[in-house]
């Protein structure tokens, strides 16, 4: 019985059996999802991928691929949803160019209906956010994102060497990224695009952690030349595509915020309208073409932006403004360094929970029976209300799985 393709085995089962398919998935960063979309619908038309390019090669003005593909887009069969065909379409339009023989624009047509609203976002539901992260990777990619406006298919191959020289010492310092990293590689009308992009000092400083925690804890010498985000598991190979998003999914349901990569791009452009900058500098940020202005890239240029993204800092900074008394935070810090070992630490924020032995979880349990209420001795608590709980004289005991905490007094 041949086993069923799917998105997680579809290059092994599938695409490895065409070298049409390879070759143009070398080209692309999503290879999964758009080899699963093209295996799809060769199964839906019948047509394996080198029948499909034979057939436009051999009767290239009968369009009858695009004909097909307009068939596909309008179909009704229920295992097709709108959002599938949409991106079916943009994967076989793809596969067709990177093999030279480009389908007409105007076949493959899907209107992609929006059916539910942009998440609402707010410092304060940032902040629930990025307040359930328990490793230093995660606690550097929100602000990251929510600073800079990168995408996610950029972020997965980001390196150290584009943030601009000694950006630790500088308050809001500079990324460039090159057009091969961007929507369209360069390619045509996305030649020469760049972003131009900042870290607000928070996004810097929670930076400066993660990179000093792979330095210290790890032990292993961050170089310019390898990627920013890691798998926390040795042996620390880059973060994937795909990854950058079940990382912000498991916060996302832990927290019930709503939120995506995509939402942090809209977060930078909210903040800087606000600030009254010109569109074509959003633009500069945010790594799209920018119309009419001769070389918007130049040093000059770029200060002026930092100038402007200067004052926008504090409208995209979220992780402080908490009305909890910093020195009631820098407690709960001792307490957490007090209670578990570095080995223990390490633990901890790399897999976001501890995991105890029996004995302690038997305790803990023994320990709820003795008490009355439930709650005057010994109750669970998140990491927002800690510092405020150390204050009236609770301390923190166990870190449960869940990454809630159990205090005690």
């Amino acid at each position: 019985m041949n086993e069923k393709i799917t998105q997680g085995n579809v290059l092994q089962l599938w695409a490895s059996q065409h070298p049409d398919v390879e070759r143009w998935l070398n080209h692309l960063q999503q290879k999964p999802m758009n080899a699963y979309s093209l295996y799809r619908f060769c199964e839906w038309s019948k047509f394996t991928p080198s029948q499909l390019l034979n057939e436009k090669k051999e009767n290239p003005s009968a369009n009858k691929i695009e004909k097909i593909l307009d068939d596909f887009c309008n179909t009704d069969d229920k295992r097709f949803t709108n959002s599938f065909k949409y991106q079916a379409s943009i994967a076989v339009k793809s596969f067709f160019r990177w093999n030279y023989t480009d389908l007409a624009k105007a076949s493959g047509i899907v209107t992609l209906e929006k059916k539910k609203p942009y998440n609402a976002l707010s410092k304060e539901v940032l902040r629930k956010l990025w307040s359930r992260t328990l490793n230093l990777r995660d606690r550097a990619l929100i602000p990251f994102v929510t600073s800079t406006g990168i995408a996610k298919e950029t972020l997965s191959n980001l390196t150290w060497s584009l943030l601009e020289q000694d950006w630790e010492t500088k308050d809001v310092p500079c990324i460039k990224i090159p057009p091969k990293l961007l929507k369209g590689h360069g390619l045509g009308r996305h030649k020469d695009v760049q972003q131009i992009t900042f870290l607000t000092p928070e996004a810097k400083r929670a930076l400066i952690d993660y990179k000093e925690w792979q330095e210290k804890r790890l032990g292993r010498e961050v170089k310019p030349e390898e990627h920013i985000w890691l798998d926390l598991r040795a042996p620390y190979k880059p973060l994937a595509y795909d990854a950058f998003s079940s990382i912000i999914t498991r916060l996302s349901k832990e927290t019930g915020v709503g939120f995506t990569l995509h939402d942090g791009r809209r977060w930078v452009t909210t903040c800087l309208e606000q600030t009254s900058i010109n569109p074509n500098w959003i633009r500069k940020i945010r790594g799209r073409k920018v119309k009419g202005e001769e070389n918007p890239y130049s040093q000059p240029n770029v200060e002026a932006l930092r100038a402007k993204f200067r004052e926008a800092a504090p409208l995209l900074e979220f992780t402080s403004e908490t009305g909890i008394d910093e020195k009631a935070r820098q407690a709960a810090k001792e307490e957490f360094d007090r209670m578990f070992t570095p080995e223990q630490q390490d633990f901890i924020k790399r897999h976001g929970s501890m995991r105890f032995s029996r004995k302690k979880s038997q305790t803990y349990q023994e320990s709820q029976k003795e008490c009355k209420d439930g709650e005057h001795c010994q109750r669970v608590s998140n990491e927002e209300e800690l510092p405020e709980l150390l204050a009236q004289g609770w301390h923190a005991s166990i870190v449960l799985p869940s990454g809630k905490i159990v205090v005690e007094r």
